[in-house]
């Protein structure tokens, strides 16, 4: 009984215990709820309308697209400035397909399988011409070579053939993605149509809109521009500048987040002892060439970024510095060492020799091969005395297996390599110097190849030319130097205050950039400033950030965060300067206004202080600009098209730059303009289905629309 008496006693410590025990379960499995979904949201890059995408299938759409352009464009790859812009606009599309779908689901509009069909088979959508299945003697596109296409793919996947399955896959792709683009193309210009259609034209509207562009009206313009007026003789209070942030207030609407930043940006260059070691290279390149050292040789040992090929070239082959000096350049002669500036390099060129060549030769060929290089030498020297006899040069290439087709080689297509094996270089010089008609009997180690010249065109200059280019680069030590004085900089300014107070001091200079998006894909200009972007997205008002090294391994950057403007209205005090100016220029038309009480012509008007002339040729759709007061005035536009000839002004308009009088003293419709209702109210529909265009916008400001992209490109 003491036992059983004992643990009623620890009753509510037993009690306590198994809470915590339940409360710790619980918490955790919370905590790990809370952990996945905020490791899901770490992964998301986007979000629209609900519909959230990650970071692989961005980067899915990303590749795809990517792969569109390479093929379309015969490209191996894109440059950064290409990538961007390529996300860029996969990220449109998503969230403008998002959004379309979105909208034409709730009015219940669809693209069939069924008009697809009938599209394909009309031929005329302009996307269809940018497939690989357009007839190439019509120019149209042809629904049965895409159905042939499509039957030889499936037969294809059952092949084991890695390297054709590949290239099927490649264009299969590129199809889907097309097929694609065209039912969402096709589904917006349905969308289009329907809110184009809610815009009516009629008889009315359509001859006050032709009147508005060709009744055309010549005044007696009297201005008192706002520059007569000393901004000392007006007063602006905090009152005033409230009432017009309220009144203007959705002006100052803003949909997406921006940021203030104040930054050092410090660029490393070379300094005069690494542009001196550099310069000394130079010398002896440029000594070694005047020498007669194989250029080959000389330029290898310079370790010039443009190599020596010892290939006739036209001079696109060359960069523009080194192909403006060779048009003037004789033979042998080597220049001295000269800087360019825009790809900040030093440079020594010397034409090792020129000659007028074709830029395209039309040629044939046949490839011949053997058990042995012995076998094949004898199989190809029979091939030449053959075609030498006068035998047909199609007939034997078929009984190799080959076709012997023409086909053209031009300078593009050779000139720009960096590298050019020696039998390369022994095959585009045979081709380059054969005459039309002429037989060459190739040997190479592989086997033979018997090739035939028929056609040569387009003669051009062509230039032997070695290079030798080198980037003006910084060394470690001046980088080292460089980084160790910015770093002491940051370390000792760790507020934005500081920042501004010191960076003279230390040789560096504090710049402003206002409203800076996520959407950027770098900071003030600056490559490779990611991280840059994430902490400047993630700090809070008044922060500095620690160093960065970005650019291309040559830029330093600190950042301080002055603002943040959420979204929403922005602050009265972020705009005020903006809201200031426009109560001066209001309160100068008062004074204005006030001086030109009563007048009643424009003489009056002159005698008060107004520049008077005459203007021509006003309409209600275009606003005039007035010389004297260096303004376009819209306002004048339309109180100009409401009075009649002989008729003055009532009152002072107010414009952008001055306030005016003025009196009507000509009025006419534009030479030849006949009013044609039929054309007329067609125009009023093309201007609806402009305004319908817009209807994305206003439906991307409700779609909740969330861009994370900054997180991970």
């Amino acid at each position: 009984m003491a036992a059983i008496g004992k643990i009623r006693s620890w009753g509510p410590v037993l009690a306590t215990v198994i809470g915590l025990a339940l409360f710790a379960f619980i918490a955790e499995e919370m905590f790990r709820s809370c952990e996945a979904t905020s490791n899901e949201r770490r992964q998301q890059v986007g979000e629209v309308l609900g519909k959230k995408i990650s970071v692989q299938e961005f980067q899915s759409m990303v590749d795809e697209y990517q792969e569109v352009i390479k093929m379309t464009q015969g490209r191996d790859n894109l440059s950064e400035d290409e990538l961007n812009q390529v996300k860029d606009q996969v990220w449109q599309q998503f969230v403008n397909n998002t959004i379309l779908e979105a909208e034409a689901e709730k009015v219940g509009l669809t693209v069939t399988d069924q008009e697809m069909q009938n599209l394909l088979k009309a031929g005329t959508n302009p996307m269809l011409m940018q497939t690989p299945f357009v007839n190439q003697q019509t120019g149209r596109f042809e629904v049965s070579q895409l159905t042939k296409f499509l039957d030889d793919y499936k037969k294809m996947k059952s092949q084991d053939n890695a390297q054709m399955m590949e290239q099927y896959e490649r264009i299969y792709q590129y199809w889907k993605f097309m097929e694609k683009t065209i039912r969402q193309q096709v589904l917006a210009g349905k969308y289009q149509q329907l809110l184009a259609q809610c815009l009516l034209s009629n008889p009315v509207s359509a001859k006050m809109a032709f009147d508005a562009q060709n009744t055309e009206s010549d005044v007696m313009l009297a201005a008192l521009p706002y520059s007569s007026i000393k901004d000392t003789e007006v007063q602006v209070s905090d009152a005033d500048i409230k009432d017009k942030y309220n009144a203007q207030k959705e002006m100052f609407k803003q949909y997406v987040e921006s940021r203030d930043i104040k930054y050092v940006d410090f660029q490393v260059v070379a300094s005069k002892g690494d542009r001196d070691a550099l310069m000394k290279t130079m010398k002896e390149a440029q000594q070694q060439l005047s020498a007669g050292v194989a250029p080959a040789e000389a330029v290898r040992k310079a370790q010039s970024q443009v190599a020596y090929t010892g290939i006739f070239a036209t001079r696109n082959a060359f960069p523009s510095d080194i192909a403006a000096k060779i048009d003037s350049m004789a033979v042998g002669q080597v220049t001295s060492p000269f800087e360019t500036a825009y790809d900040n390099t030093y440079n020594v060129v010397k034409l090792v020799n020129k000659t007028m060549l074709p830029d395209s030769v039309e040629y044939r060929q046949i490839q011949v091969g053997g058990e042995t290089a012995e076998a094949a030498r004898k199989t190809a020297d029979s091939i030449y005395t053959a075609l030498q006899g006068g035998a047909d040069f199609e007939a034997i290439a078929k009984k190799y297996g080959q076709t012997g087709a023409k086909q053209w080689m031009t300078s593009a297509m050779y000139e720009r390599a960096q590298t050019i094996d020696a039998d390369t270089k022994n095959y585009i010089q045979t081709l380059n110097n054969l005459e039309a008609g002429q037989l060459k009997n190739l040997e190479f180690s592989q086997g033979n190849i018997v090739m035939q010249v028929t056609a040569r065109k387009a003669f051009v200059a062509k230039y032997d030319v070695a290079v030798v280019k080198h980037t003006i680069d910084f060394s470690k030590s001046t980088y080292s130097e460089a980084y160790n004085k910015f770093s002491q900089f940051v370390s000792e300014n760790n507020t934005i205050e500081g920042l501004e107070k010191n960076a003279q001091k230390f040789g560096f200079r504090v710049q402003e950039r206002q409203d800076l998006y996520n959407s950027e894909h770098n900071v003030v200009g600056v490559r490779s400033t990611r991280e840059a972007m994430k902490w400047i997205f993630e700090a809070k008002a008044g922060q500095v950030s620690p160093l960065y090294e970005c650019g291309n391994n040559d830029h330093l950057l600190v950042i301080g965060l002055t603002n943040i403007h959420p979204v929403g209205y922005r602050d009265m005090e972020s705009v005020k300067e903006q809201l200031k100016q426009e109560v001066i220029r209001d309160k100068k038309f008062d004074k204005a206004a006030e001086k030109l009480a009563g007048v009643k012509d424009i003489a009056g008007a002159k005698a008060k202080g107004a520049v008077v002339d005459t203007v021509r040729q006003i309409t209600f759709s275009a606003p005039v600009f007035v010389q004297s007061a260096g303004a376009s005035e819209p306002a004048l536009s339309g109180a100009v098209s409401a009075l009649k000839q002989g008729q003055f002004s009532a009152a002072p308009v107010k414009g952008n730059g001055a306030a005016y009088l003025f009196q009507v003293i000509a009025q006419k419709q534009r030479q030849g303009a006949k009013f044609d209702e039929k054309q007329q109210s067609q125009q009023q529909r093309q201007m609806a289905m402009q305004a319908a265009s817009r209807f994305m916008n206003e439906l991307y400001l409700k779609a909740n629309v969330v861009d994370n992209r900054y997180l991970f490109f």
